[in-house]
């Protein structure tokens, strides 16, 4: 009898346990939003991203205000 191989979504190691959602009454709105929102890892990814396209355009914005009569021919 030939062997089978592994699910697809199988990682190397096995799937990581589901993270169980952390119930405190006394949680703050705001606590609750920075954990479910923007700490949590499956989220991350995508709010990294966010992040790294806020901080280029506030580059961009400190660039041209800082060296924009450079771009401007006389």
């Amino acid at each position: 009898m030939s062997r089978r191989a592994p699910p697809q979504s199988a990682a190397l190691f096995g799937a990581p346990p589901p993270r169980r959602a952390i119930s405190d009454p006394n949680e703050s709105t705001f606590s609750r939003f920075m954990r479910e929102q923007v700490w949590a890892p499956e989220k991350l990814s995508g709010n990294i991203s966010i992040l790294t396209g806020v901080g280029m355009f506030a580059a961009g914005v400190f660039a041209a205000r800082s060296w924009g009569d450079i771009l401007v021919p006389a």
